[in-house]
């Protein structure tokens, strides 16, 4: 498995499990800043490598008078003062290749969201800039079916890639997290992050609603998904997720996050030495899938 590099974090088989965590969105300076400076004691007290997360901009939204985010210019300027601050790297998402020069001048890793995943024009311009990229998973592919990511991204010279699992659409409004992608994916060489937070999210209700998330099963996703070998978490987490103006009904409060970390970094300790778990390499899951 390639071993993935975000500064002095090095992230992928025989390595720790890493955090990438933040809020949803940049609502403010303040609210950033506070955010990071406790995640960041949060990540120190339990050893885990962080990298900040928080998206200069959120355009998949459900209303187009809902909050976006504080722009391009803006939110690179606050991500750039908590790379500064804190010493940490940070991770933002993309939606516009023309955004990708000014990415590429701050953020660590740029995140390439699920419902573009297989954005063309968006991969080889996020390629194009050196930086580790992280895929989401599209909630419509098999976990197979990133390899056609990987290779536009490779096939610009870039081999410094995550893949995320967030799980893939059951019925209209529902997501479900299919343990076995986290192995199909890992298979296909590259390090795998596991987004529990968006997993749990019900689409079709306002993420300001409290019925538009089921955070209730954040803790089991994550044991599971530690379990099964993932590489890191992703999970946006937020001091006052009532108040949040984003994903408020999927956020972790920030509050709960370490005990999370705890129960997850102890799993994580547990079964690595027993990694990889079999001598299987990629073998034809598109029979498997047909079947």
């Amino acid at each position: 498995m390639k071993t993935v590099k975000v500064g002095d974090i090095s992230i992928g088989e025989g390595h720790p499990l890493a955090l990438i965590a933040g809020p949803c969105v940049i609502e403010s300076e303040d609210i950033v800043m506070k955010t990071a400076e406790n995640v960041k004691n949060i990540a120190d007290r339990l050893g885990m490598p962080l990298i900040f997360k928080s998206s200069y901009l959120k355009d998949n939204r459900s209303s187009a008078t809902s909050y976006q985010g504080p722009g391009l210019e803006k939110g690179l300027r606050i991500l750039q003062k908590v790379k500064e601050t804190f010493g940490i790297p940070v991770l933002s998402d993309i939606h516009d290749q023309h955004d990708a020069p000014a990415c590429a001048e701050v953020l660590d890793v740029i995140q390439v969201p699920a419902f573009l995943s297989m954005q063309t024009s968006l991969l080889l311009a996020v390629a194009r800039t050196g930086k580790v990229i992280n895929v989401k998973k599209g909630q419509f592919l098999a976990g197979s079916d990133m390899q056609t990511a990987i290779n536009k991204i490779t096939g610009e010279g870039n081999d410094q890639i995550l893949l995320t699992e967030r799980g893939t659409f059951f019925g209209y409004h529902n997501l479900v997290i299919d343990m076995r992608n986290l192995k199909v994916m890992r298979d296909l060489g590259y390090p795998v992050v596991l987004d529990t937070t968006h997993a749990i999210r019900k689409y079709g209700v306002s993420s300001s609603d409290r019925r538009g998330g089921a955070k209730e099963f954040i803790f089991g996703l994550t044991r599971a998904g530690v379990a099964a070998g993932v590489d890191a978490l992703f999970i946006e987490t937020h001091p006052d997720c009532d108040g949040a103006l984003c994903d408020a009904a999927s956020m972790l409060p920030l509050q709960k996050l370490e005990e999370l970390l705890k129960q997850a970094k102890a799993i994580d300790e547990l079964i690595k030495p027993h990694l990889p778990y079999d001598e299987v390499g990629i073998y034809d899951y598109k029979e498997y899938e047909q079947k």
